[in-house]
């Protein structure tokens, strides 16, 4: 069995579905410390100018060490609203906009009290969205890990049952693959690379939101995904 696993993501990059693709059952890792300087509560979209963030703003003053499961949003910021109208904005001459943009709507009309939650229930459906058949387990429901970086996922890979993992090109900062060999487990490490498909705005822009591709190529997008996938 294949396993991999990524902590919440805010409307993720295409390196995230092209590893979930390519495994088994996927881990919603939500037990995790939170970080603002991650991608989980902004990422970047598309506009005629360039690139534009969309940022989630959160209630961390104070909150050093949350986990995911404890980081709310800060809804006195209309934060929802203004991500709906960038997105409207910026694609909707695009050629799938039709298609997608009634799931954004319904995205950002609800009011969301949990960053986890949120990331949760826009990753769900875009993996639906994008056809992609990975068994999806959340974390927080279903795992008692114990460690942190390597020590935590070899944990997961045991308890799972997991004959390979695949870590994201990050994780040969901190994985220590002799512990994996010793428990049988075979490592990968992603190396993605982005490949240059059209956008409606001018020159390729890489390191963007899902978004932007499923508006530009609908449902061609998993396979353009999946053109850039190597692992290591």
């Amino acid at each position: 069995m294949i396993l991999t696993a990524h902590q919440p993501s805010y409307l993720p990059w295409l390196g995230l579905f092209s590893k979930i693709n390519l495994s088994d059952r996927f881990v919603y890792l939500d037990t995790v410390q939170y970080s603002k300087w991650d991608w989980s509560s902004r990422n970047k979209i598309r506009t005629p100018e360039g690139w534009l963030w969309l940022t989630v703003p959160v209630l961390s003053g104070g909150k050093h060490g949350q986990k995911f499961t404890e980081v709310k949003i800060d809804n006195t910021q209309k934060w929802n609203k203004k991500h709906l109208k960038a997105i409207k904005m910026s694609y909707s001459r695009a050629p799938y906009f039709d298609l997608y943009y009634n799931f954004f709507e319904e995205v950002f009309e609800q009011e969301w009290i949990y960053l986890s939650k949120l990331n949760e229930f826009i990753l769900l459906n875009l993996i639906k969205i994008l056809g992609i058949n990975t068994k999806f387990v959340k974390a927080s429901e279903s795992l008692k890990l114990e460690g942190e970086k390597s020590e935590l996922v070899l944990d997961m890979c045991i308890k799972m049952n997991a004959d390979e993992f695949i870590f994201g090109g990050e994780g040969q900062d901190y994985a220590n693959v002799e512990d994996f060999k010793s428990k049988g487990i075979k490592v990968w490490f992603q190396d993605y690379q982005y490949y240059k498909y059209k956008q409606i705005h001018g020159d390729h822009i890489s390191n963007l939101s899902i978004i932007d591709l499923l508006f530009n190529h609908g449902p061609n997008s998993l396979e353009i995904i999946m053109k850039g996938q190597k692992l290591i």
